[in-house]
């Protein structure tokens, strides 16, 4: 039985319907797309989203700087261990960048792999950073050179398909001993996107969700020999072995679904099961 939708924000729930429905039927035209227009598909459909959803928050809402600036802080809290002024560092789905130009500025080199320079060409860029455009999967840069790579709510919007390579592709540029941070939803708290209040499995731009058993196994497949789970909040971070997360969600998995997704979302639960892997390659 679907859940009801209810109101959010300014819109009512006629209006977060239709963006449902028009966004399960271009995320529908994604999955069904082969490789080749999959390259194409990935910017021209959030166009078509955001051109049939004038309402989206991606265009109503407008971050302010404190707002830019507490993400980014939120970030590097978390990222600060790992950097160093002699390393490169690499983040896939920078957004508007302004991570990586924090980055920047501990650093030797920034790498930001991206599928449109649109959205940096007004901005400053420091010296050592560098945009990269890539289709989507690809990651041009030479191998065996990356200290740490970085994505932050990436992996559920690729094609399952290209997730794998995009992996594959991360962990090529990455010297022996260097480190990917991946931070990704759980599905079992999910759906995240705008299929939340309608559907058991996200059906929007979320092209898949993952668990940290699943995502865990995905990165050995490509070749991490070690895969841990970053645990905790507000600056203070802790490396774990996966075994605690697969099994409180091998314990959820067979609970009813609105049970299981409240549990999930609970702020103890959120702390353990929301994805945030680092692979060692």
């Amino acid at each position: 039985m679907a859940l009801q939708p209810a109101k959010s924000g300014q819109r009512t729930t006629e209006q977060l319907r239709e963006h449902y429905l028009i966004e399960r039927e271009l995320a529908g035209r994604l999955r069904n797309a082969s490789r080749e227009e999959r390259r194409l598909l990935y910017s021209t459909l959030y166009d078509e989203l955001y051109r049939r959803v004038p309402l989206h928050p991606q265009l109503t809402r407008k971050s302010s700087p404190q707002e830019i600036k507490a993400a980014v802080s939120s970030q590097m809290k978390l990222l600060k261990p790992f950097l160093s002024e002699d390393i490169t560092f690499l983040e896939a789905g920078p957004g508007d960048c302004a991570l990586s130009f924090e980055v920047a500025k501990r650093v030797k080199q920034v790498y930001a792999v991206d599928v449109s320079d649109e959205i940096t060409k007004s901005s400053k860029q420091p010296p050592n950073f560098h945009l990269i455009l890539s289709d989507g999967s690809s990651v041009p840069l030479p191998p065996n050179c990356v200290d740490v790579a970085y994505s932050n709510q990436l992996m559920e919007h690729l094609h399952p398909d290209d997730a794998r390579e995009q992996l594959e592709n991360i962990y090529s540029v990455l010297i022996p001993g260097a480190k990917y941070i991946c931070i990704t939803p759980n599905r079992l708290g999910g759906p995240y996107d705008i299929s939340r209040d309608y559907d058991e499995v996200a059906t929007g731009f979320h092209l898949r969700e993952y668990s940290t058993r699943e995502l865990s196994g995905l990165f050995r497949k490509v070749g991490f020999t070690r895969v841990r789970v970053i645990l905790g909040a507000k600056g203070v971070y802790i490396r774990v072995p996966i075994y605690p997360a697969v099994l409180c969600e091998a314990l959820l998995g067979v609970l009813p679904y609105a049970l299981r997704k409240a549990i999930a979302r609970s702020r103890p639960l959120r702390l353990l099961l929301g994805i945030r892997l680092i692979g060692t390659k």
